[in-house]
Order: C-alpha cells, then structure tokens, then sequence
C-alpha cells in the first residue's frame, strides 16, 4: 500500500485538501447538509461528521506509534458507525468547525511527531500493518474522495495531479491485491501507463480523475474508453 515521507510537501499535499473543502463548506446550511450526499444512505452531515471522527480516529493509532502502546483505530464497527451518526445530527456551522479544527489539529500531530515514531508499525481498522507514514496517504485520500462525495461541485478532475497521482497508486495497489480484480491495464489520456493488473485484458483509457472515480467506485467509467465492456472491479474500501 502507498505510503509518504513526512516531508514538506506532504504536508502542503493534506494542507491544501483541507483548505480547498473548507473553502466549500464557506456557505453551508442547515439545509444543505442535510441533503444527500453521493454515498447511498448517507448525507453531507454524515461525510461531514465522518471526515472530522477520522482525525480522532487516526490520532489513536498515532498514540500508538508514539507511545508503543496498542490503541486501535475503534473499538469496533458498531463504535465507529454511531459516532458517525451521532455527529451527523449537529447543526451544519458546528460540523464545519470540527471539520476545520479537526484538519488543524492532525497536521499538528504528524508534524510533531517524533522521528522514531515513524517507523512504528500498528494496525488500522481494516487489519493492514503500517507505519504512520501510511497514514498520510489514508488522510490524503479521505480528504480527497469525500469531498467530492459531498456533491457540492467539487468532482475528481479538480483534485490537483499529484494528489490524484498518489491516490491512484494507492487505490490500484489495493485493487491488484484484491481478490476479484479482472487482467486490464489503465492508461492515462497521454497514454502513460498508470497501472496494471494481471496480465492481458483490455486497455482503459481516460483522464487521471476519470480513472480514479472509477477505480473507487464514485462512477461507473464516464470519460473513459475501452474496446468493449468495461471491466467490473471489486468493490474499493
């Protein structure tokens, strides 16, 4: 699975993510949040509530690796679905400034953490073992992807292309371990090749975003080109 160095540009890469979702939350109502989002059962609030739990979340499994001492991520699935649903119910003004406060006090964590903690392996909720800087990219995408799941007018062909360069690494390196993937290979509309899984099958062709949307589910492979059907993957965590 991808990871990142805890570097500058990192940062600036979960920095500016952050920045660009608050910046379309600026004018969020009670009303709005309370509207769908892209994400079946799911409203904005619960996205909204989702992305600012995960901070907590991410910040026992930094304990972890700062401490040594086991911490999971929850307690169980149970745990973490009614803390979703309880946040959800907040008015939209307070899910925003948990949203903000909670993207200012992750970058603060990482940024303070301590060399060796680094290279501590623990386990996030989905049972992988990594060291924290795994965790960088699980933030990075979550910021990503669920701010397009808000359905505000934010797609993946705005996320910047580093960003969707790391996202796409990660998600393919999920998906070419997964059991159910079929043999194709991806391309972006350049022709460079971005992943590859098996060997044969068809190639697909399309934009960086375009194929990103498609690889996690968020869309059923418009802007993209193949001969023939598309192929069906197996569902992305």
């Amino acid at each position: 699975m991808k990871s990142l160095p805890p570097t500058a540009e990192t940062f600036a890469l979960i920095t500016d993510a952050g920045d660009r979702l608050l910046r379309d939350l600026g004018r969020l109502t009670d009303a709005d949040a309370a509207a769908p989002s892209r994400l079946d059962g799911w409203s904005r609030a619960h996205v909204l509530s989702h992305l600012s739990a995960q901070v907590d979340a991410l910040e026992r499994l930094l304990h972890w690796a700062r401490t040594g001492t086991e911490t999971p991520q929850y307690a169980d699935r149970h745990a973490r679905d009614s803390e979703i649903e309880d946040g959800s119910r907040q008015p939209a003004a307070a899910l925003v400034d948990r949203v903000r406060d909670s993207a200012a006090r992750f970058l603060t964590t990482v940024r303070e953490l301590p060399g060796p903690a680094w290279q501590t392996v623990v386990r996030p909720f989905t049972g992988e073992l990594c060291t924290p800087e795994r965790i960088l990219v699980i933030r990075l995408r979550e910021l990503e992807v669920h701010h397009t799941d808000l359905d505000l007018g934010y797609g993946f062909d705005d996320i910047p292309r580093p960003a969707v360069d790391v996202l796409l690494e990660d998600v393919s390196g999920y998906l070419a371990a997964a059991d159910g993937t079929p043999p194709c290979t991806l391309r972006d509309d350049s022709g460079a090749q971005v992943a590859s899984f098996g060997s044969g099958g068809p190639v697909v062709t399309g934009p960086r975003g375009a194929l990103l949307a498609w690889l996690t589910g968020r869309s059923k492979g418009e802007g993209l080109s193949t001969p023939g059907p598309l192929p069906e993957l197996p569902a992305w965590i």
